[in-house]
């Protein structure tokens, strides 16, 4: 990571550095005081990296990933999905906003995590975007490091055009574990959810907990505010906070259906889930001028709930 850019009121809280990627393509490198990383890509706006004081990745990223010019986009970390996520219009299943060249915002609007280490990025629609879905839009986007080392994400859609438009959105958050087999995903008890190996049949969650033994695809609806993973092996709970993105898509296309994804090597699914702050089941509708948000905070903790609640843990069976 080449070059140097931080802005004044970063300078003693942490450091943010530009550089460049093979494909001449901007990549930032966040840095804490303590020194946790995160690593963005103009690309997509994607994050491709989150790194504890320790420097455990904490983001899986597929081990066959090759970094291509835009459009191609990746298979791992945190692929920001708009303006459609799911297979329910004519776009592709997630959006076209994560093979577009984003821009560093050099006079991003106000948002509340400006005390931390961050950077703003910025998508507007282009002639290519209009061809597919004709409405124009701002995209903001804010990517934070906190001193704690959470991870936050703020988006920011804006109607620009004479129309209204509705859209659907997802951070597709690709988790690294020890083993999918040591994981269980919890605040779903009671919840609804859509079945995408189903149809999108709807169901309603039976267990206090959801673990892994075969390929999972769900839209949890309305979930709870706060869902948490915990990880048995590394003794860790990954707690996921949103606002704006009322529902959440857990998934892991198992051994079968991994073979098919170019990005994943052999035992890739073992390694890894997806489990993303979403807004599916009803579509956004902004009219013109109208703007939404939608916030996404990751936080790492040792897990004291594993000894406690692991003979309660629900399984899941094909």
């Amino acid at each position: 990571m080449a070059g140097s850019a931080a802005a004044s009121d970063q300078s003693l809280r942490g450091s943010v550095e530009v550089g460049r990627d093979r494909n001449g393509v901007e990549m930032i490198l966040l840095r804490n005081p303590k020194g946790a990383t995160v690593e963005v890509s103009c690309h997509g706006g994607q994050v491709l990296s989150w790194k504890t004081v320790r420097g455990e990745e904490l983001l899986f990223m597929g081990s066959k990933a090759v970094y291509k010019p835009p459009p191609h986009a990746l298979r791992g970390g945190i692929p920001i999905c708009f303006p459609q996520f799911g297979a329910r219009e004519t776009l592709e299943k997630r959006g076209f906003a994560m093979g577009r060249l984003w821009t560093i915002d050099r006079d991003p609007p106000p948002l509340p995590e400006r005390g931390m280490t961050h950077v703003d990025l910025l998508l507007n629609s282009c002639a290519a975007d209009l061809k597919i879905w004709p409405h124009n839009f701002k995209f903001h986007l804010r990517v934070a490091l906190a001193d704690d080392g959470s991870l936050i994400l703020v988006s920011r859609v804006r109607n620009v055009c004479n129309k209204p438009f509705t859209f659907t959105f997802a951070y597709h958050t690709y988790l690294a574990v020890s083993d999918i087999g040591e994981v269980r995903v919890e605040g779903i008890e009671t919840c609804d959810y859509l079945d995408n190996l189903k149809g999108g049949m709807r169901s309603t969650e039976q267990g206090i907990s959801l673990s892994f033994d075969s390929e999972v695809d769900r839209v949890y609806v309305e979930a709870e505010s706060v869902i948490e993973v915990l990880d048995h092996e590394k003794r860790r709970t990954l707690k996921i906070n949103r606002e704006g993105v009322p529902d959440v898509v857990v998934w892991n296309p198992w051994d079968k259906k991994s073979k098919a994804i170019a990005d994943f090597g052999k035992n890739d699914y073992k390694r890894m889930v997806s489990v993303s702050g979403a807004a599916i089941e009803k579509p956004i509708t902004l009219k013109p001028g109208e703007e939404w948000m939608g916030r996404l905070k990751l936080t790492l903790s040792l897990s004291t709930k594993i000894e406690e609640s692991s003979s309660e843990s629900g399984c899941l069976t094909s």
